[in-house]
């Protein structure tokens, strides 16, 4: 499990070592553009229920840490996705996805893609 920290936050959020390397380059495309957006995600289990949103802007620190030491091959697919999510009014939005499923090759790209362009998702 991947873990982003938010500003000075001290507790990070916690997301997919996967996920976190697709969202790590559309988050660094965006900031480098100077073009700021939203990020957003259910609570994982343990945790108290809900949902929370951060703006991303250029100004805010952010830093990536990852439990692999390899980097994941990248899917263009969920790259693409999130980007018109980040470009959208609504910002990106991180669902859960089973990680049993981003590692079978037999899966469709659209099941498993933990990102989505719609509010509902959440």
């Amino acid at each position: 499990m991947g873990m982003l920290y938010y500003g000075d936050a001290k507790n990070p959020i916690q997301i997919d070592d996967l996920a976190l390397a697709h969202l790590k380059v559309v988050i660094a495309t965006k900031l480098r553009r100077n073009e700021s957006f939203t990020l957003s995600w259910r609570h994982p289990e343990g945790t108290p229920v809900g949902r929370s949103t951060i703006w991303l802007h250029p100004s805010i620190p952010l830093r990536f840490v990852f439990d692999e030491p390899v980097a994941p091959e990248l899917r263009p697919e969920w790259i693409t996705t999130m980007a018109q999510s980040a470009n959208s009014s609504g910002g990106i939005n991180l669902v859960t996805v089973d990680p049993t499923l981003s590692a079978t090759p037999a899966a469709p790209i659209d099941e498993v893609n933990p990102f989505s362009a719609s509010a509902a998702a959440l």
